[in-house]
């Protein structure tokens, strides 16, 4: 599992149920990755289509496969309602290194479509440690330091999908 920095950038949601009957709602995101939970701001008066455009960052740091965004409506008598929540996976980001702003569909308790949420992701990896020995992700002793082939885990030096492992960067005899 790569290890580094995964930062979400929270743009917008469209579609999502009303659940105040008296005025907007006024929700709220809660990421959560694993056991670290952040939370975005609340937004007034945007109703059913709100606008975050805030960025969260979170340490990958173990066996973290997915990012969790359950959307709450803050009220202000009673106990926030859940609106909805969706799940994205995270195995694309590690190959690719970047995600743009996508939308993915919001679901509630009973898997029916909500709404969607757009989210854009980054994922950095940790600089590898170089001990002398050969190390988890293959070869790095030549002059280039690893640079421009894909010795990591997010693929973001040679776009690589066989980018966890370094088993095919061991083969090659060029450095």
């Amino acid at each position: 599992m790569p290890l580094g920095t995964l930062e979400v950038l929270l743009v917008d949601a469209k579609g999502l149920d009303n659940n105040d009957f008296l005025a907007d709602m006024d929700p709220y995101v809660l990421l959560t990755l694993r056991t670290q939970e952040k939370k975005s701001n609340v937004v007034s008066g945007q109703g059913s289509a709100p606008e975050w455009n805030e960025t969260f960052v979170f340490t990958v740091s173990d066996d973290v496969c997915e990012l969790h965004l359950k959307i709450m409506e803050k009220d202000n008598f009673s106990a926030d309602d859940f609106v909805g929540e969706a799940t994205i996976s995270l195995e694309p980001i590690f190959t690719e290194g970047s995600i743009p702003p996508t939308a993915y569909n919001v679901v509630n308790q009973d898997k029916e479509y909500r709404g969607e949420i757009k989210v854009g992701l980054r994922f950095t990896p940790e600089p590898e440690q170089n001990d002398g020995a050969s190390g988890e992700y293959g070869r790095n002793d030549g002059p280039s330091g690893g640079y421009g082939r894909n010795d990591g885990p997010s693929g973001e030096y040679g776009g690589s999908e066989e980018g966890y492992g370094g088993w095919k960067q061991s083969s090659y005899a060029e450095e």
